[in-house]
């Protein structure tokens, strides 16, 4: 089921699968990939209880072995919805019989979309509901549409003069890196920086990101209190997603304990986590 979303500059559409956001409009115009299938089927899937790959796709806790697939299992699920408004909607999904046998622990994922001008607010909150420490990742993986030549295309950072790219190994994460100069804050787009994947940025700077054709800006994601961020597309594929991360992949070192991971949130019982991210349409 599709929930619309509608103010006099944005209508999003959020489907309740997943929770996931598959259409930003501004005067018709389409700023969220489509999902063809033909290169990447999904649009903005939520990442949860993880973000990317766990070495040998599992991981031990209170002497078992639990397995997870790639980016968790939130984006596969029905959401519920809370709340709906003209501009906003609340959707929630929580622990079960199903989920304890991949991830067992006690929780609340709460999602809010909120329209605000020319703005769309995404909003997490997750809520640990059992009675021991709980440890998580979360993130979004939005995907937006470019329908120009990909090389007009570039990214602008507001705070940065260089990145450092992690590169991934069998899907995990190797201490080998690439920095990645700007040039007056911009990084142009080509496919080439996407030949091993995505690029994997554990500290940045800045938390304003722009998309700009031809120099001038399409839109802006906004990360607030986000550390890591995502830099991903595919070969030929029309789009370029910025996901804004709490987490990451695992090492290659990995000892497969969730709670050692690195980037790991641990949540104390009975408490709540709270992130959002702004994506600004010009």
């Amino acid at each position: 089921m599709n929930i619309v979303l509608q103010n006099k500059e944005l209508t999003a559409t959020i489907n309740t699968k997943g929770a996931e956001l598959i259409s930003l409009k501004k005067n018709t115009i389409e700023y969220i990939w489509e999902g063809n299938p033909k290169f990447w089927d999904k649009h903005s899937p939520i990442l949860f209880p993880i973000v990317g790959t766990l070495k040998n796709g599992e991981y031990n806790y209170a002497d078992k072995q639990y397995g997870l697939s790639r980016h968790g299992f939130a984006r596969d699920n029905d959401f519920h919805v809370d709340e709906t408004f003209q501009n906003k909607a609340v959707f929630s999904f929580s622990s079960s019989e199903a989920t304890a046998k991949q991830y067992p622990f006690d929780f609340e994922l709460k999602v809010i979309y909120l329209l605000e001008e020319d703005n769309l607010t995404i909003h997490y909150e997750v809520t640990n509901n059992g009675a021991s420490d709980m440890p998580f990742s979360i993130g979004g993986h939005p995907a937006f549409a470019l329908t120009g030549n990909f090389e007009n295309y570039s990214l602008f950072f507001e705070n940065d003069e260089s990145l450092i790219s992690y590169s991934l190994e069998n899907n995990l994460l190797s201490n080998r890196t690439t920095v990645l100069k700007l040039s007056d804050g911009k990084l142009p787009l080509n496919y080439s920086l996407f030949e091993n994947d995505a690029l994997i940025i554990k500290k940045l700077e800045s938390k304003k990101i722009q998309i700009l054709e031809s120099n001038k800006p399409l839109l802006e994601v906004v990360l607030h209190d986000f550390p890591n961020l995502g830099i991903w597309t595919k070969n030929d594929a029309p789009f370029i997603c910025l996901e804004p991360w709490f987490g990451y992949s695992d090492t290659l070192q990995s000892n497969g304990n969730l709670f050692e991971k690195e980037g790991i949130i641990i949540l104390l019982p009975q408490k709540t986590f709270q992130a959002s991210f702004n994506i600004k349409i010009y």
